[in-house]
């Protein structure tokens, strides 16, 4: 499953959703949290229905909804209406740890089986680091879950949660306390096996921005990252694609150590690589398939 970028959609917007899908987005995020308003959210799960019926034919993108928290009373009818034939993921906010997951897990083996899915099919996207509780169970998403496909992190809700007055200082970046939430998100996601997500960028207009951020993310380990404007897929693909010349290298690391297998270091133009090198390399093509 690629997922280098995930682009948020309004759930009770035709105009929107029809924009999004002309886009290169690995996926788009159908929203019935907190990009519908209250009065809104009936006539939004409708729509992402409505949407589901007309997304049948074969399509480059993933079909997720983000469906409200279980705290919010909303989430299991959300998931009775949207899980149906032609969805592919489903993204949890605010949650407090896996066990959420797994709570997540039951509802969809149910309504899998009602809408005729098979099993497992439908995969959970967990935004990890919305609620002060969540950034202390961060390590129990590892064993992975079975759905369980890629964590990633918010800092808007989480600053909500503590009072905060903002999340980044004054000189743009984020503060201690979020920078310490991606942190142990990307730590997370490596402990379980799936896939790191970095959070959304919000000045959709600043695309020079978007893209120092997201190259930093990929050197740190971030897989892809979340949009919230079509403008920004682009941008976000690019950067989490590896270059031709990114590849070319790691597939010389790749075939050096294929011919000296029992070698645990081996040296390439004048430098050393060892096992680590061997596990980037190959991550790196495994990224650009």
């Amino acid at each position: 499953m690629r997922l280098r970028s995930l682009l948020f959609v309004p759930g009770d917007s035709e105009r929107k959703f029809a924009k999004a899908c002309a886009t290169a987005a690995d996926g788009l995020i159908l929203d019935l949290e907190d990009a519908v308003a209250p009065a809104r959210k009936e006539a939004a799960r409708q729509q992402v229905s409505d949407f589901l019926d007309g997304s049948m034919a074969p399509r480059a993108w993933g079909f997720w909804v983000r469906i409200n928290p279980f705290a919010s009373g909303l989430s299991l009818g959300d998931l009775a209406v949207v899980v149906r034939p032609g969805l592919d993921g489903i993204v949890l906010p605010k949650a407090d740890g896996s066990s959420e997951v797994a709570r997540l897990g039951h509802c969809l083996d149910v309504l899998e089986v009602k809408a005729g899915i098979p099993a497992h099919a439908i995969k959970i996207l967990v935004v990890a680091t919305e609620t002060p509780a969540a950034l202390f169970n961060l390590g129990g998403y590892a064993p992975a879950h079975p759905r369980l496909a890629a964590l990633t992190w918010g800092a808007e809700d989480l600053a909500a949660a503590l009072g905060a007055s903002d999340n980044k200082g004054p000189d743009g970046n984020w503060a201690a306390t979020y920078e310490l939430a991606r942190s142990l998100c990307l730590v997370a996601a490596a402990n379980a096996g799936v896939i790191p997500l970095d959070t959304l960028f919000a000045d959709f207009r600043d695309s020079v921005g978007l893209e120092r951020s997201c190259r930093a993310a990929r050197r740190d380990g971030f897989l892809g990252r979340i949009a919230i404007h079509p403008d920004q897929v682009d941008i976000i693909n690019a950067c989490f694609t590896p270059s031709p010349e990114e590849l070319a290298a790691a597939q010389r690391v790749v075939a050096a150590f294929a011919a000296q297998p029992d070698s645990g270091a081996i040296a390439i133009d004048g430098r050393m690589y060892d096992i680590p090198h061997l596990k980037q390399a190959q991550r790196t093509l495994a990224s650009g398939a």
